[in-house]
């Protein structure tokens, strides 16, 4: 086990056995000495946390979210709702197409449908991101 998970694994059985001796039936005077005891124990092992890395796990994070921010800027949103939208218009197209060949009016009228308005829909929605 590393020097990390037994800090955690100290600190959480030091808190779980203080949390028991409150809920003991020995006398305030006793049960005060012995959370006192498992209070100075745990400062005692938390000695033994290596906070240089825990640091540099922090800093490791902070980084990556950062990075990921960076990712969501205008224009990347912008190419991925552009190709998205495409897709979603020749998605709509090969069904319109599909159904015209197989010749059935109705399912044939409403893939044409669902194409007209895919079609107008993410033209909306890319218009509408530009304008940002």
């Amino acid at each position: 086990m590393s020097k990390k998970g037994l800090g955690k694994f100290l600190t959480a059985a030091g808190i779980g056995a203080a949390i028991t001796a409150l809920f003991t039936t020995e006398k305030g005077k006793e049960y005060q000495a012995k959370i006192v005891a498992l209070c100075e124990d745990i400062k005692n092992k938390l000695k033994d946390v290596d906070l240089e890395d825990v640091k540099e796990t922090v800093n490791t994070k902070i980084e990556e979210i950062k990075a990921e921010l960076k990712d969501l800027d205008k224009e990347k949103a912008l190419d991925i709702a552009k190709t998205k939208a495409k897709l979603l218009e020749n998605k709509a197209k090969d069904l319109a197409k599909y159904a015209k060949e197989k010749g059935t009016p109705v399912l044939e009228k409403a893939a044409a449908n669902l194409k007209d308005e895919t079609i107008k829909v993410t033209k909306k929605i890319l218009k509408k991101l530009e304008e940002k």
